[in-house]
């Protein structure tokens, strides 16, 4: 009897959210962008010469490297760029945590960080986020391989400030510090600036969630060239052309449009804190979110109970089922429309849900 079964590597895999494709539907469960990506990317998109896509792609993606490093002053030595920040962050823990010490991130946080652990063998802890889920900055003094933290924190939405972050970064100097920045635009601060003063801090960035490009998987990390070397050291010793010419040209057209990109965040912020409000008078409670995204849960319904009554109204959320975090929903920002389509609920005691009408496919404008 054959035996090769004993040889498989086996893995609890990251669960992505759920990809329904119905026409009728509101999707608030994977935070996207509820907006097109930038008329540029559109123009660049009509006048692609198809004919380059028989050609292999640069294998070090140089054009959007320049682009994303003049966006952010850095040098083009200073980022690496892969295939959405799920990849660059797969890379980043390949290349940085390779000790036998175990690597410390929070109990409730980005879910595919204990995925990829599992997968590169790489020990982990998880220090539990406080009642309010925050970090407790003591518990990264400790002895580690490394560190990572979303910040803003997914699914919390939590932000922390920089005087945590340094605070985290000063005592742990002799290992990489990653900081995940996937929802930072929606934030206005980003972390960058630390990486002139430390060279072991790698920030971490995606075009998924700000620039409206999660299916075009462009995601880049940035710090000091000693990191990023060693990074591309390794992605070239298994994918040497990882970025196609089609993303690199879109990635372009999508981070030299500045003004678009501020007025698309603008408004889902504004959405958001207006979204924060209504919610309130719903009865639910939350954090102070800063990202595109509300993680909140209800006075007095269960939120696996809020989830199929939205459900079957064709209202995607995401609900989590671990148990500090069962009661809660993560609600991403749509457009105005969408979020009051989604708040069309009356509390009397308990929320009731009415005749929801649901919104006619169309493309969305702004």
């Amino acid at each position: 009897m054959s035996s090769w079964k004993d040889n498989l590597r086996t893995i609890d895999p990251y669960v992505p959210g759920e990809q329904p494709q119905l026409k009728d539907m509101i999707k608030l469960n994977t935070n996207e962008n509820p907006y097109p990506p930038s008329p540029k990317v559109k123009e660049v998109l009509q006048r692609f010469d198809l004919d380059t896509l028989r050609l292999y792609p640069d294998p070090d993606s140089a054009l959007l490297v320049e682009a994303i490093a003049k966006r952010y002053n850095v040098e083009n030595n200073q980022v690496f760029v892969g295939v959405g920040s799920d990849d660059v962050l797969a890379i980043a823990f390949m290349t940085f945590f390779n000790s036998k010490k175990p690597i410390l991130f929070p109990d409730i946080t980005y879910s595919f960080y204990d995925v990829w652990a599992a997968l590169f063998n790489i020990p982990f802890e998880r220090p539990a986020l406080d009642d309010d889920f925050n970090l407790v900055a003591a518990d990264y003094y400790k002895e580690n391989g490394g560190v990572v933290i979303a910040n803003p924190n997914a699914p919390t939405g939590i932000m922390q400030n920089e005087e945590f972050l340094r605070d985290v970064i000063e005592h742990n100097r002799d290992v990489v510090v990653i900081i995940d920045e996937a929802y930072v635009d929606f934030s206005g601060k980003s972390a960058l600036s630390l990486t002139k003063e430390y060279d072991n801090v790698l920030i971490v960035q995606t075009f998924s969630k700000s620039r409206s490009m999660a299916g075009m998987r462009i995601g880049y990390a940035m710090g000091n060239p000693e990191l990023i070397k060693a990074m591309n050291d390794v992605r070239f010793s298994y994918n040497s052309y990882p970025m196609t010419r089609l993303s690199v040209a879109l990635g372009i057209a999508a981070i030299e449009d500045e003004d678009y990109f501020r007025k698309t965040t603008g408004q889902i912020v504004e959405t958001r804190e207006w979204t924060k409000e209504r919610l309130t008078e719903l009865g639910f409670s939350f954090g102070d979110s800063k990202t595109n995204f509300i993680f909140a849960k209800h006075a007095t319904v269960d939120a696996e109970e809020i989830f199929a009554k939205l459900r079957e109204k064709h209202i995607f959320v995401r609900h989590f089922n671990s148990e500090r975090i069962k009661n809660y929903l993560r609600i991403s920002i749509g457009t105005r429309e969408e979020m009051e389509k989604l708040q069309a609920l009356e509390v009397n005691g308990r929320i009731h849900f009415g005749e929801l009408p649901v919104l006619e496919p169309r493309i969305r404008e702004i």
